[in-house]
């Protein structure tokens, strides 16, 4: 029988111990674009300067990994859940000590979970554990033999879009890494039908494998994040839950950065443009892996409000540059450009977090306001729909 316990074998091992890039003689004397593998196994051109980066970045890693390790070490291997708990516990508890550890933990996923110890980390405080727990042990084994020979709209879809699904990945891009994907992602299409499957969903399933290690977490993972994380009706046929996001997301940026928002409308330049691919693949596909596991770790422990920390640093980083664009193409190539090389993660959330800030209950405000609107206008886009097809029938 098929078993979706046991550890997914990788090409490439992810270890406590991160190695040293290190570009030849001939490459650094001439600066030409090399290739070199990152942490999860993607293959990544750049100059020798990216390189330079990446090695600060696995450097960085390095130290916050001794950070953790010693707090397992002097606290136990699950200090963070004891943290996490009394934090849940703030409404009925103002214990200082209880605020300290939290503010304390907060800042700590802020710099960054340490790869070995992600999958762990992230299966607990996301709640996806906890999810788990509330079914038999067989669930999703039961589930993937349950549905493997269905065919709908949804696993044809997924069929479809396995192949386009970060090709040239040394692991998935491969008959195992395609089928380990398309079981969590047809599985989840049947747990849910009211989603069932949406373009972007292989991408995130895909990273969430290779943080994971095992279908069954990953899995779990997708499921907390769709269900608990991310706002609800995101991935649903409409994308309703994804145009709000964008809707809240364009007044944001008109309040963080007004002569930016004045000059991308005046240029004609429409948000979706960059910001569904964001909100729908959560980055997967726009940013270096490394720095989308960063965004990942404050994801699944603060929510998803830090999606719009993450854009708005984007635009703001090339705030000024952007200023200076005359078409829409030209704004486009920017900030593409920016995304794809943003090897060092806290360049990008130092803005983030540090120079960006707004209410969560000012956030549910403006996604109420904005959900009434695209509700409004996707009934009238369906209204029209459906009278165009009665007159082309009559």
């Amino acid at each position: 029988m098929y078993t979706t316990q046991r550890k997914i074998d990788l090409p490439f091992e992810i270890q406590p111990e991160i190695s040293i890039l290190r570009p030849s003689i001939h490459a650094r004397r001439a600066n030409i674009v090399v290739k070199f593998q990152d942490l999860y196994g993607f293959t990544v051109e750049g100059n020798v300067d990216d390189v330079n980066i990446l090695n600060e970045v696995r450097e960085k890693v390095r130290e916050q990994g001794k950070v953790w390790w010693a707090m397992e070490a002097n606290k136990g291997a699950n200090w963070y859940l004891q943290t996490y708990a009394s934090s849940v516990a703030l409404k009925s508890s103002l214990r200082f000590s209880v605020l300290v550890n939290a503010i304390a933990l907060k800042k700590l996923i802020r710099k960054g979970i340490p790869p070995a110890l992600r999958p762990k980390v992230w299966f607990s405080l996301s709640g996806a554990a906890k999810k788990k727990s509330t079914v038999p042990d067989s669930y999703y084994n039961d589930l993937i033999i349950a549905v493997a020979d269905k065919v709908t709209p949804a696993t044809k879809q997924i069929d479809h879009d396995l192949p386009r699904t970060f090709p040239g990945h040394p692991w998935l891009d491969t008959p195992e890494g395609h089928a380990a994907v398309r079981r969590v992602l047809v599985g989840y299409s049947f747990r849910d039908s009211d989603v069932g499957y949406c373009q972007g969903l292989n991408y995130v399933a895909a990273l969430l494998l290779l943080v994971m290690r095992t279908e069954e977490e990953a899995f779990w993972m997708l499921a907390v994040l769709l269900e608990n994380v991310l706002v609800s009706d995101c991935y649903t046929d409409n994308l309703s839950g994804c145009h709000v996001e964008q809707r809240v997301f364009k007044d944001l940026l008109s309040k963080k950065c007004p002569r930016l928002s004045a000059h991308l409308k005046a240029m004609g330049f429409d948000i979706s443009l960059v910001a569904t691919e964001w909100f729908l693949c959560l980055f997967s596909k726009s940013l270096p892996s490394e720095t989308t596991m960063r965004v990942w770790d404050v994801l699944f422990y603060e929510g998803a409000q830090v999606l719009f920390n993450v854009a708005l640093a984007i635009f703001k980083m090339k705030e000024e540059e952007l200023l200076m664009t005359h078409y829409v193409g030209d704004a486009i190539k920017i900030i593409q450009n920016t995304t794809h090389h943003l090897f060092d993660p806290d360049d990008l959330l130092t803005i983030a977090f540090d120079k960006i800030s707004f209410m969560t209950t000012n956030l549910s405000k403006q996604r109420k306001k904005q959900e009434t609107v695209v509700m409004a206008e996707l009934d009238q886009r369906l209204r029209r729909l459906n009278t165009s097809k009665l007159s082309v029938i009559s």
